[in-house]
Formats: structure tokens, C-alpha cells, sequence
């Protein structure tokens, strides 16, 4: 387990910007309230075999003393590298993006069976959207009862949804929490 070097740290801050905008400079100060230290420090990011985790500075020092092929996990692990070197979120990092996300859509209960599926959001199955959305920024999913249920990537902006036929693909789908049953093995 090692820091992130500035390439990997670009990499994930781009990708964490496209869906918490302004508010990822929350996650990188939130403090953290772990450990037997009464200042136990900050939560930081750390990589290990291409995963990328959020975890506190305390669980990390306290982590040095297991060699890295014992290490299996520690903290959240919000992404990982691809061979090719990009960065993809994961699952397990949607309740940091939810807490801190700048965009969201609100399905409607008929619809969310259909994205937890792993299908895009449609024009129909919308409750509700923020405002100010433009094509390509990073939305997080939630129920209307505000529980999050995934994010993607938006495919129309919000004065294109209010003119969209039911049809038209408003959200496209990137991970949803039906992944931890689909995908139990990898995880």
C-alpha cells in the first residue's frame, strides 16, 4: 500500500470533480474519527494492486504492520486503474458521492428496478433533477425517498430533459448498487 503519485492523484480528482464539483475539497479535509488517537487525523487516499482506497491516516499507520500480500483491504475502495492507466469508480465509493454530490436525479419507485438492473435512466421513470446539468457531468442516482441507488453520466441537460420524449435516455448508467449481487465474486 502506497500513496498515489501526481499522475494517479490527477486521475482520480478529475474523476471525483465530475461528480462532487466544489465539494470534493470536503472529502480531502473531512477528518477523520477513527483510532484510539483523540487526533487521529485526515482520511487520505492510498493504492494497492490497482485499487484505489479512502482511508484514515490512524488505519494506515496502524496497517504498516501487515506486509502488502496479507493486505487485502483497508478502508473504502472508491476505484481502481485499468491496464491502460485510467481511473473508474466503483460501487463502494457511491456514499462518499452521495453525501458531496453536485448533480442528482430522483427516480421515480416504477423505475428503479429498471436502473438497478443496469439500465440507463429514462425521460419517464424521472422524478426529479437538479438544475444546471449539462451533458457529460457525473449525476448520482437516488430513490425518492433519498436513498442512493448509483450515478452516471448525463446524457441531455435539464432544460433538454423538459422537452425529451418518455423515451429518451436521460442518465447513463455506470454502477448501481444491484452490483453487489450481480458482481459478489469481484467485489
Amino acid at each position: 500500500m502506497r500513496p498515489l503519485d501526481e499522475t494517479e492523484t490527477t486521475a482520480v480528482f478529475e474523476k471525483l470533480f465530475k461528480f462532487t464539483g466544489n465539494n470534493l475539497k470536503n472529502i480531502i479535509e473531512n477528518p477523520s474519527h477513527e483510532g484510539p488517537d483523540p487526533d487521529s487525523g485526515r482520511y487520505c487516499f492510498r493504492l494497492h494492486k490497482n485499487k484505489v482506497y479512502y482511508v484514515s491516516e490512524s488505519l494506515v499507520k496502524r496497517a504498516t504492520n501487515i506486509s502488502r500480500t496479507q493486505l487485502v483491504s483497508l478502508g473504502t475502495c472508491i476505484g481502481r486503474f485499468t491496464h491502460g492507466g485510467s481511473f473508474h469508480l466503483t460501487v463502494q465509493c457511491l456514499s462518499l458521492l452521495a453525501s458531496n454530490a453536485k448533480h442528482k436525479v430522483w427516480l421515480k419507485p416504477t423505475s428503479e428496478m429498471s436502473f438497478l438492473y443496469g439500465n440507463h435512466v429514462l425521460k419517464g421513470g424521472l422524478g426529479r433533477i437538479t438544475e444546471n446539468i449539462v451533458p457529460g457531468d457525473g449525476v448520482v442516482v437516488f430513490s425518492m425517498s433519498d436513498v442512493p441507488l448509483g450515478f452516471g453520466i448525463a446524457a441531455k441537460s435539464t432544460q433538454d430533459c423538459r422537452k425529451l420524449d418518455p423515451n429518451g435516455i436521460v442518465v447513463l448508467h455506470q454502477t448501481d448498487i444491484g452490483e453487489y449481487l450481480r458482481m459478489e465474486d469481484e467485489l
